[in-house]
């Protein structure tokens, strides 16, 4: 079994999520124990460092094995069917994933995105951050997405509370029957929205 599986206590078939989830329970162990008096401090620090290879190495295997025959990454043509807007094509060729990589959860957010399942994208966005701690776009386009999502909800406070018939029943007889005002901050919601779909544009590294 590869020395580095072993110092994780995993083998070979473990799963990218059961691989980071060892990584973690792992470095909150040894960071603990770095701080011990004596012998058992240093061997903590020592094997923290030696986890953090461990981890990259194993990631960074596991990306390689996940190229095609033809040479060009199997995730890259993923984000390719994504730029075209293929999204069941796109999902289906995750699905046939076995290895699960930070890349294949980002992409699994686009996917989510782009079904308007915000909640499910962002989840596969943490789990990705959380597997590539130190990748920019992975954080990016996080921070977008929390920023898109608090404008919505502002603008939803901002709506209910100026037009108190805004969750009325569409069958009751209370409230404006026909027409209704116009939102003032229709600008202001395109241009986010806009700004939005521009980010989800690097979501696939084009």
């Amino acid at each position: 079994m590869n020395e580095f599986y072993e110092f994780l206590g995993l083998d070979e078939n473990a799963t990218d999520e059961e691989i980071t989830l060892r990584y973690n329970e792992l470095r909150e162990k040894y960071a603990e124990e770095r701080w011990l008096d004596g012998e058992a401090g240093n061997e903590a620090a020592k094997n923290l460092t030696k986890l953090g290879v461990a981890y990259k190495e194993i990631m960074s295997a596991r990306r390689e094995g996940n190229k095609n025959t033809e040479g060009e990454s199997s995730l890259e043509a993923v984000a390719s069917l994504l730029k075209d807007n293929k999204v069941d094509e796109a999902q289906a060729m995750l699905d046939d994933f076995n290895e699960r990589s930070a890349e294949w959860h980002y992409l699994q957010a686009v996917v989510y995105y782009k079904k308007n399942w915000t909640n499910d994208s962002k989840k596969q966005l943490e789990i990705a951050m959380q597997m590539d701690p130190d990748n920019v776009k992975y954080r990016n386009a996080y921070g977008k997405m929390n920023a898109k999502n608090e404008y919505d909800k502002q603008h939803k406070q901002q709506e209910q509370t100026q037009n108190p018939y805004v969750n009325s029943s569409p069958m009751s007889d209370d409230g404006p029957q026909m027409g209704g005002g116009i939102c003032g901050d229709c600008m202001t919601c395109c241009c986010a929205t806009m700004c939005v779909n521009s980010c989800l544009r690097c979501f696939c590294p084009m």
